[in-house]
C-alpha cells in the first residue's frame, strides 16, 4: 500500500480507488507516509480528511433544547395521566398510547422544519378529531374494529409524523426515504439510551437497597414511566443534532442483519414444512407469520435507507434482492391462508384488514424487487429502488386511515 500511495500522488482518481478499497489500510500507509509527503496540497488535503476528528457532542441551539426539554416533561406528564386523574389504566393506554409521544415529534419536526401556521393547524385539528373518536368508541366488550383502530391509529400518526418530517409535503421521494433512515437511526439510539437508563436503575435500586430504602414501586411508577415516555424525543433530538452519533452505526446493522434475515427465513421456511404447522388453520400461526413479514419488510426498507446513500456492492444488492423474494414467497402464503380463512369462515374484521395490508405490502414487495432485478442487471441504480420505497409510503398511511376510522362502522363497531 505504501508503495502503491507514493506511485499515485499526481493521480488523485487513483488515490480514491486505493481508500475506497481498504480504508483502514489507506489511512496507517499514508500516516505513515505523510512526514515525507509533508507540504504537497493533494497530501495536505488527504491528511486533513483522514485524520479529522468530528466536534464534541451538539446540543442544538437554546430554544431548541427548552423545545425538547418542556416536550420530555409533557410527555412524561402525559404517561402519567391515569395516576393523577385515576383513570382506567387499560382503556387509557390502549387507546392513546400513540398520543403520549407522536403528536410531541411531529410538534418538534413542526418547529424545526417551519411548517406553515394553516398546515400546523390542520394537523392538530387531525390529532385533536383522532383522540375523541378513539376514546369514544364503545367501552363495552371489545371488539375487533376496537383493537383494530388502536393498532392502526399509531401507525397514522407516524405517517403524519413524515409528512411533518418532510417539511408537510406530501412529494419527495428523498425526504420520505430520510424518514425511514431517521427510524432506524431512532431505534439505535433508543435502545443506547434504554440499555443505559437500564444500568442506572439496577444502579439506583441496588444503592438505595444498601441503606434500607425501598424505592422500586416509587422509581418504576415514576422515574421509569417518564423516562419511558421522554426517550423518543430525546432520541430524536440527539439524532438530529448529532447524525454522527449512529451514522454509521446503522449501515453496519442493516449490512450484518439483511444476509442473516435472509438465512433464518429460508431456514424458517424449511422447518415450517416439517413441523406440520401451517397458517390455513392455525389462526395464532397465521398472526405470528403476518408479524415475521413486517418484520421482514422493515429490515429491507431499513437496509436500503441506510445504505442507499453510499455505494453497496453487487453482493449486497443480491442479498436484499432475494430477501425481497422470498418476502413475496412468504406474502403469498400468508395471503392465501387468509383467503382460506374467508372462504370458510366468511369475512370478519381482522380478516378484512390483514387481508388488505397483505394486498398493499404484495404489491409494494414485487415493486421493490422489480427495482432490485434491474439494479442487478444494470438498468438502474440503487436509488430507482429507493425511491420504489418511498413513492408508496403513503398507501400505508391511507390504508391505516380507513381501518381506524371506517372500519368501526363498516362492521357496526363488532
Amino acid at each position: 500500500m505504501h508503495q502503491e500511495i507514493l506511485l499515485n500522488m499526481d493521480n488523485p482518481l487513483q488515490l480514491e480507488k486505493l481508500y475506497r478499497n481498504d480504508k483502514l489500510a489507506f489511512k496507517v500507509a499514508f500516516n505513515t507516509l505523510y512526514p515525507q509527503l509533508k507540504g504537497d496540497p493533494l497530501a495536505e488535503g488527504w491528511y486533513q480528511r483522514l485524520n479529522y476528528s468530528p466536534e464534541d457532542l451538539l446540543w442544538g441551539t437554546r430554544d431548541e433544547r427548552v423545545l425538547v426539554v418542556g416536550a420530555s416533561l409533557l410527555a412524561a406528564l402525559l404517561a402519567k395521566l391515569p395516576d393523577l386523574f385515576s383513570l382506567d389504566k387499560e382503556f387509557f393506554y390502549t387507546r392513546n398510547i400513540g398520543f403520549i409521544v407522536f403528536p410531541l415529534l411531529i410538534a418538534y419536526f413542526a418547529w424545526k422544519n417551519k411548517i406553515s401556521q394553516k398546515t400546523g393547524a390542520w394537523l392538530a385539528g387531525f390529532i385533536l378529531i383522532a383522540i375523541g373518536f378513539i376514546n369514544s368508541l364503545p367501552q363495552g366488550r371489545p371488539g375487533d374494529t376496537l383493537i383494530l383502530a388502536c393498532i392502526h391509529l399509531p401507525l397514522l400518526l407516524w405517517f403524519f409524523l413524515g409528512f411533518t418530517f418532510g417539511g408537510g409535503k406530501l412529494s419527495g421521494g428523498i425526504n420520505r426515504l430520510d424518514f425511514l433512515r431517521y427510524n432506524g437511526e431512532l431505534v439505535v439510539m433508543t435502545a443506547l439510551l434504554l440499555l443505559a437508563g437500564m444500568l442506572m436503575t439496577g444502579i439506583t435500586i441496588g444503592l438505595f437497597e444498601l441503606i434500607g430504602w425501598h424505592i422500586q414501586n416509587f422509581y418504576f411508577n415514576y422515574v421509569v414511566v417518564c423516562g419511558l415516555a421522554a426517550v423518543p424525543i430525546v432520541g430524536t433530538f440527539l439524532t438530529q443534532t448529532n447524525p454522527q452519533l449512529v451514522g454509521k452505526v446503522s449501515p453496519v446493522i442493516a449490512k450484518i442483519f439483511s444476509p442473516l434475515v435472509l438465512v433464518m427465513l429460508v431456514i424458517y421456511l424449511i422447518a415450517i414444512i416439517y413441523s406440520g404447522k401451517d397458517p390455513y388453520n392455525d389462526r395464532e400461526f397465521l398472526l405470528i407469520f403476518n408479524a415475521l413479514l413486517v418484520g421482514v419488510l422493515a429490515i429491507i426498507f431499513f437496509s436500503v435507507a441506510e445504505t442507499s446513500k453510499a455505494t453497496k456492492s453487487q453482493l449486497e444488492v443480491w442479498v436484499l434482492f432475494l430477501l425481497s423474494c422470498v418476502t413475496i414467497l412468504v406474502n403469498g402464503i400468508a395471503l392465501s391462508a387468509i383467503l382460506f380463512r374467508i372462504s370458510e369462515w366468511g369475512i370478519t374484521p381482522n380478516r378484512a384488514a390483514v387481508l388488505g395490508a397483505n394486498v398493499l405490502i404484495l404489491i409494494h414487495l414485487l415493486f421493490v424487487t422489480a427495482q432490485f432485478f434491474k439494479v442487478l442487471t444494470k438498468k438502474a441504480d440503487l436509488a430507482e429502488v429507493g425511491k420504489a420505497i418511498a413513492f408508496y409510503l403513503p398507501v400505508y398511511g391511507l390504508w391505516a386511515m380507513i381501518v381506524t376510522f371506517l372500519f368501526p362502522f363498516l362492521f357496526g363497531f363488532n
